[in-house]
């Protein structure tokens, strides 16, 4: 960029030369990082150098994807699996991921050898369901963050949802107040039901055709739910609660 004249930020200076300072003030001997610290993490290396010290070891690793294999799996771009996410919920969204997504997590995220892995390739070009095979990364991946009980639970709730059309037994209820007799906003409920995490999302989420009351798709953002209403809400595959409107 400086060589063909496009701007550059202070921030991209002062970044690095902090961070990398902090392997000076740690007397670092050793730092990890991914594949997208590179620069930072030699950063720190020169400033130990320039103060005296030992140049600390830089170890990189490679970046996860997301859910939607594009970008790195983030929070703030909420495309990730939490280590905190209930059972269900996590192996859900290894289930979400695409069959071609699944070998990059079996590499970065399963304890396998990479030749079973490789055998499993083997057996999907020879007919076998990739859906079973990441049965077996969803189950692993549930295991290792709760037990494996809680793994064979979810792995058969994905089951009985998705094939038989159950409902979750341990759906949220919710109960809201309406302002006045017109009802309580589709968006807004949503969002007061913790299944979406704004009035916009809801909204994107409905254009998507991905939100439910009872079982049927909601095309119009500005549905209302009338006073005294028990409905079951869904967003997506994975998020169901069970809303009260009263008034």
């Amino acid at each position: 960029r400086y060589k063909s004249g496009q701007p550059i930020a202070i921030h991209e200076f002062l970044y690095p030369l902090v961070q990398g300072y902090d392997s000076v003030a740690m007397k670092a001997d050793v730092e990890l990082g991914g594949t997208d610290q590179k620069f930072n993490l030699l950063v720190g290396r020169q400033l130990q150098e320039a103060y005296g010290q030992e140049p600390q070891i830089v170890l990189t690793m490679p970046i996860l994807e997301g859910l939607d294999g594009v970008q790195k799996m983030s929070k703030s771009l909420n495309n990730y699996i939490g280590i905190t996410d209930a059972p269900e919920e996590m192996f859900g969204k290894i289930m979400s991921i695409s069959d071609d997504l699944m070998w990059r997590y079996f590499e970065l995220l399963s304890f396998r050898p990479m030749s079973e892995v490789e055998d499993f390739r083997a057996q999907i070009e020879k007919g076998s369901n990739p859906r079973d095979i990441k049965f077996l990364l969803g189950e692993e991946i549930v295991a290792r963050f709760h037990d494996t009980k809680a793994a064979e639970r979810a792995k058969q709730a994905f089951i009985d949802r998705f094939r038989k059309g159950a409902l979750p037994e341990d759906m949220p209820e919710v109960a809201l107040v309406a302002a006045d007799e017109n009802g309580f906003p589709i968006a807004n409920a949503l969002k007061e039901a913790g299944l979406v995490s704004s009035t916009s999302e809801a909204y994107r989420m409905i254009k998507q055709g991905a939100v439910r009351l009872d079982g049927e798709r909601v095309e119009d953002r500005n549905t209302m739910l009338e006073p005294g209403a028990e409905v079951v809400a869904q967003v997506g595959k994975r998020r169901f609660a069970r809303l009260s409107i009263a008034t």
